[in-house]
This record gives C-alpha cells, sequence and structure tokens, in this order.
C-alpha cells in the first residue's frame, strides 16, 4: 500500500484500488472513520460475502457521514472499473438504467468489490431474497425474510417476545428461522427456503404469518403498514419478501448514530432479550468482529 497525495493505492486480489479520505469522520458520535469502515468490512469479508454472494446489491451512501445526507444507489456507479460484476435486473418501482425497465446492480463477489464500493462511502449493504443464476436471471427466492419494526412505545425488548412468538408459528409450518439483531430498532428473522416458492408466493406465507400472530395477540403485533397503528407494537413486516425488495444484509453496517451492525444472534440471546430489557441491545461493529471471533458465523 502507498500514498498517493491524500489518496492510498493498494491492490487486492489482484485488483489495484485507490482508496481516498482514509481519516474522514463517518460516525461523529463516535470518532469512527471512514478507513476504520473499510478495516471492519475487510475484516468481516470472510463471513459476509457468502451471504451476498449471486445478490444484486443496494447500496446506502453517505459520502458526509450519518450526520449529513445520504442516497440510495441501485445501478452500478458511474466509472465503475471493468471488472466489478454488474447484472441487469428487470425492476419496478424504481429508477431504470437506461435499458428501460432494468436496472444494473453490481453484485459482490469477491473482497477487491467489497473494497471498491464501500471506499464509496457505501456503509449499508441491502440484497434482495432471491439470488441470480449463472445467466444473471433472478431466481425463486432461496429465503423468507420479517422484519420485526418496533412502533412508538415498543422496543427491542418487544421484538424479542413477538420473535419467539414468530419461531413458534413457523415451526407448525416445518419453517426454521435464524434471528439477527436489525442494528437499527428491531430483528428480523431469516427462514430458508427450498426455492419452490415464487416472490410472491413467499409474501403471501409472510402476510398470513403476520396476520395470524396478530390475531392471536392483537395488543402485541400488527400486521398494518400505518405507522398510527404502530403505537406500543411490534409492525411485522412481511413486505420485505417482494421481488423489489431489499434488507440489509447481515454483518452490513447501518447509518446511525453509533456504527452499529445487523448481528446475528441466537435464541437464547432472544430469550434473555424477551425477559429482561437490559439483556440485548444492537451491536457495535467492533463487538461484532468480537463475536465472530469467539461463536463463528452464527448465520451460516
Amino acid at each position: 500500500m502507498r500514498p498517493a497525495g491524500t489518496e492510498v493505492v493498494t491492490e487486492v486480489d489482484g485488483r489495484r484500488l485507490t482508496l481516498s479520505n482514509l481519516p474522514k469522520v463517518l460516525y461523529p458520535a463516535t470518532g469512527t472513520t471512514k478507513g476504520e469502515v473499510l478495516d471492519y468490512y475487510v475484516r468481516i469479508a470472510p463471513v459476509l460475502l457468502s451471504h451476498i454472494a449471486d445478490r444484486a446489491v443496494t447500496r446506502i451512501r453517505w459520502p458526509h457521514g450519518v450526520a449529513k445526507g445520504s442516497f440510495f444507489e441501485k445501478n452500478a456507479p458511474a466509472g465503475a472499473p471493468s471488472w466489478l460484476t454488474t447484472v441487469s435486473v428487470p425492476t419496478t418501482g424504481s429508477r431504470a438504467s437506461s435499458d428501460a425497465g432494468e436496472i444494473n446492480f453490481p453484485v459482490i463477489d469477491g473482497l477487491a468489490a467489497l473494497v471498491y464500493l464501500v471506499n464509496l462511502a457505501s456503509l449499508e449493504l441491502h440484497v434482495h431474497q432471491w439470488k441470480v443464476d449463472a445467466s444473471g436471471e433472478p431466481t425463486n427466492p432461496d429465503r423468507l425474510v420479517v422484519d420485526l419494526d418496533p412502533g412508538e412505545g415498543a422496543g427491542l425488548m418487544q421484538c424479542c417476545e413477538v420473535a419467539l412468538l414468530a419461531r413458534d408459528v413457523l415451526a407448525a409450518r416445518d419453517l426454521v428461522a435464524k434471528p439477527v439483531t436489525s442494528g437499527s430498532k428491531g430483528l428480523h428473522l431469516y427462514v430458508p427456503l427450498d426455492g419452490s416458492l415464487s416472490s410472491d408466493d413467499s409474501t403471501g406465507l409472510a402476510k398470513e404469518i403476520a396476520e395470524e400472530l396478530q390475531a392471536a395477540h392483537p395488543k402485541l403485533v400488527t400486521a398494518t403498514m400505518t405507522k398510527a397503528r404502530r403505537t406500543g407494537k411490534v409492525f411485522f413486516d412481511w413486505s420485505q419478501n417482494s421481488g423489489s425488495k431489499t434488507t440489509v444484509a447481515p454483518y452490513s453496517l447501518r447509518g446511525r448514530e453509533r456504527p452499529t451492525v445487523a448481528t446475528p444472534i441466537t435464541w437464547d440471546e432472544v430469550e434473555d432479550g424477551a425477559s429482561d430489557e437490559f439483556a440485548l441491545d444492537q451491536f457495535r461493529y467492533d463487538e461484532v468482529l468480537a463475536r465472530v471471533a469467539e461463536k463463528g458465523d452464527l448465520f451460516r
């Protein structure tokens, strides 16, 4: 690695990359710099990359840090290197590329691609529930995802309570969920699928489960998106399974005040969180690195 003015030129997996503004503070509340963000992603890459492989990646970028504005970026960045893998995917409800009805998403297929995109201040990496095949065509989803989002007056403790209820409802359908703290306010539940369901089918299944839980626990769970009806409750967001929707990837940083991460956890931790509001919190990136070193990849 060698300095080049305010830049650093390095080689990652045989790819020449220019990293810029490494001392720039991206999280003012903690003083976390862009260099530390890049270091986190390089160190977490051995577990992160397998969970975003073959998935079109939407990024949320904070060029001036989390205290200032951000923007979503779906298309591959202008001026992207020729070696960056991309895939053109039909889309609805989004800004399309020059090919009408399609977006030219990047695919992170290795460490060089990850470092290149993170260097653009892409703090958050969001992916769909489906992958693309060898020809670049979207496949049926290989997972069902639920976002447990606490309304005003509710918190992570209530999300843990709902997660335990959802685990039982899913188990009755022979489905096994993996819990992940969202890095924001709530929890995500991931359920592996065998690829036989379309996105519409998995969305319908998630909505069915949401409505079942709402009917059984109306004071705790809502399946309705209207924010006014979420007070004191947890929104069971089934819509994450729509073919056009994305969810922040496990092990991705979040653009919050602190550098928190979407973190895989154990069901024991969820049970503790459901009984004690101080037992579970969102995890910082340094805590996540320590957890992976101690526990391995809980999302494997």
